[in-house]
C-alpha cells in the first residue's frame, strides 16, 4: 500500500540533470565570449548532444531543462519557431551554411538560417568580445530581439525609454540565442579562402570547403553549399560584389529572403 504522502510525488531530478540546469543558468548569466561558449559546451557533455540542425537539437535541449528560466525562453523560441515561413525547421534542410564573423549580423544571420532548418557553422577569428561601441536600435529591432529572449539574457535591455545597447553585450545575446538553437560556433579560427571541390571525382563527392587558420582545424572539413561574409571590413571573402547592410535585423532577413527565395510577405517576424 502506498503511503499517502507519497501520492503525486515528483520523482528525484538525476544528478546530471541538476547539474545542467545549474549550468544552463551560468550560461544565460555569462558575459563573455570564453565563458558563454565554456558553459554551453559542459552543458552538452553533460546532456549528451551536438550541436545540429535545429529540428534534431532544440527539442533535445529543451526536453532535459526545466527550471523557470529554461521554461521562460522556450515559450519565446517556441513562437518564434511556429511562424510558417520556417515551415517547422525544415524550408531550408538541405543546406548547409558557413557564416564568416561572429558580430551582430553575423550572428543574426544564424539565427534565421537555424531556425529556417539548415545546418550552420561560424567562425570568429578572435577569441572574446571587445567593441563596446554603443548601438541605437530602431523600435522594430528592438521588438525582434526581445521576442528572441534579449531579455532574459540581460534583464536591462531597454528598459524604459532607453533604446541602445552596446555591440559586445548584443553579442553575447546572440550567441547565447543561436547556441541555444543549434548553431555551430568555432572562436580563434580565421577564414582564409574558398577551397572548391576537385574537379576529378569519380565516386567520392566532395562539396564546397574552406581554407581556415589554423590549417588543421577539424572545421576545415565542413563541406557548406551557402556562405556568408559577415567579418565587416576585413572582407576576407573575395571574388563577389559587395553591398552594404545598413539595418542590422531588417538588412540581415533581406539577404536571407533572396539567399534561401522565401517571400518577404510570409516573414511575419515584427
Amino acid at each position: 500500500m502506498n503511503h499517502p504522502h507519497a501520492r503525486g510525488a515528483k520523482s528525484p531530478v538525476p544528478p546530471e540533470i541538476a547539474l545542467a540546469n545549474d549550468v544552463f543558468d551560468q550560461f544565460c548569466s555569462a558575459a563573455a565570449m570564453k565563458t558563454i561558449l565554456g558553459h554551453y559546451r559542459h552543458l552538452c557533455e553533460l546532456l549528451s548532444i551536438k550541436p545540429t540542425n535545429f529540428p534534431h537539437f532544440y527539442p533535445k535541449l529543451k526536453s532535459k531543462l526545466k527550471s523557470w528560466k529554461a521554461q521562460a525562453l522556450w515559450n519565446k523560441f517556441d513562437k518564434r519557431a511556429s511562424h510558417k515561413c520556417y515551415n517547422r525547421g525544415k524550408a531550408c534542410s538541405n543546406n548547409r551554411v558557413l557564416i564568416i564573423g561572429a558580430g551582430p549580423c553575423g550572428l543574426r544571420a544564424a539565427i534565421e538560417a537555424q531556425l529556417l532548418g539548415a545546418k550552420v557553422v561560424v567562425l570568429e577569428k578572435r577569441d572574446r568580445f571587445s567593441r563596446n561601441n554603443v548601438l541605437h536600435l530602431w523600435p522594430f529591432v528592438i521588438h525582434d530581439l526581445k521576442s528572441l529572449g534579449a531579455k532574459k539574457f540581460f534583464g536591462k535591455f531597454c528598459a524604459g525609454s532607453i533604446d541602445h545597447i552596446s555591440i559586445r553585450q548584443l553579442q553575447c545575446i546572440l550567441m547565447k540565442v543561436a547556441l541555444i538553437l543549434g548553431v555551430e560556433i568555432h572562436e580563434g579560427v580565421g577564414f582564409e579562402s574558398l577551397l572548391p571541390p576537385p574537379s576529378n571525382q569519380d565516386e567520392e563527392k566532395i562539396g564546397w570547403r574552406a581554407v581556415v587558420s589554423p590549417p588543421d582545424h577539424p572545421v576545415s572539413q565542413y563541406e557548406f553549399n551557402v556562405l556568408v561574409g559577415a567579418d565587416g571590413k576585413r572582407n576576407t571573402l573575395e571574388g563577389f560584389k559587395r553591398f552594404v547592410l545598413i539595418c542590422l535585423c531588417g538588412g540581415v532577413i533581406k539577404s536571407l529572403d533572396s539567399l534561401f527565395k522565401i517571400s518577404l510577405r510570409d516573414l511575419d517576424l515584427w
